[in-house]
């Protein structure tokens, strides 16, 4: 059974439509790509999944573990297991990283965190992603640089280990260096038992080390095209055009 399952979905923002009847299936363990040229409503779909309430939802359902959620508040889809790192990470000033994580652990099981263990956990992620341990005390991206903040979202999703996972455009504004450790961080989700990705993104970089189970070209609020890792292959040498008609 699909953990995703997304049936003719039409979306507005303040009465102008962006999603026109777009409709996926993602299964456990699948990464799914999502691309297409600027304004095609690549983030409105992912913003959508999680519930943001700019975006109205005018048509369609929404499944999530073969619940109907498409009504669902934000906190509540998080709840069940749906992860949305930002393109643009916001700073939370007066909570530490660590604490954000831990309080976010705590509401998406129900039960107490035992310190010891997530703080032994937290600092193995951090080195696998090269984050100095003192952001774990820092107030949540707070002074930190665009990459950091880009790694601070992978160490969140490694930490909350969720059922979906929907990366919105993880490596923009990163150097090669940072987005190989992004990578690195991704892969090692993508390792984890049945844990579903969706990723986001304009480039191909992010993809390279990757294993891409299928990938959909968005255009103008639709899905126009679909296919295997391959596909993102003929997008790296052709570009969008070869789609536009």
């Amino acid at each position: 059974m699909s953990i995703l399952d997304i049936k003719n979905l039409f979306v507005h923002i303040d009465e102008k439509p962006v999603l026109n009847g777009v409709s996926l299936g993602v299964n456990p363990g699948e990464t799914h790509v999502l691309m297409g040229p600027n304004g095609a409503g690549k983030s409105t779909l992912g913003y959508t999944i999680m519930g943001n309430p700019r975006y109205t939802v005018s048509g369609g359902t929404i499944f999530f573990d073969g619940e109907d959620i498409t009504s669902l508040s934000p906190d509540k889809r998080a709840a069940k297991g749906i992860f949305l790192s930002f393109q643009n990470p916001l700073e939370v000033p007066g909570i530490t990283l660590e604490s954000f994580i831990r309080n976010a652990l705590q509401q998406q099981t129900g039960e107490r965190v035992k310190l010891f263990q997530f703080q032994k956990q937290m600092k193995a992620m951090m080195q696998l992603l090269n984050m100095d341990e003192s952001y774990a005390r820092r107030d949540l991206n707070v002074g930190f640089s665009g990459g950091e903040r880009k790694k601070s979202e992978i160490l969140q999703l490694l930490m909350l280990n969720p059922k979906l996972a929907i990366l919105d455009e993880t490596d923009s504004g990163l150097d090669v260096d940072a987005v190989r450790t992004v990578s690195k961080g991704i892969e090692e989700y993508q390792k984890r038992q049945n844990g579903a990705l969706i990723v986001i993104t304009h480039s191909t970089k992010i993809l390279e080390s990757l294993h891409v189970d299928k990938t959909h070209v968005l255009v103008k609020g639709k899905i126009i095209k679909e296919g295997d890792g391959g596909l993102v292959e003929q997008i790296n040498e052709s570009g969008f055009e070869q789609f536009l008609g």
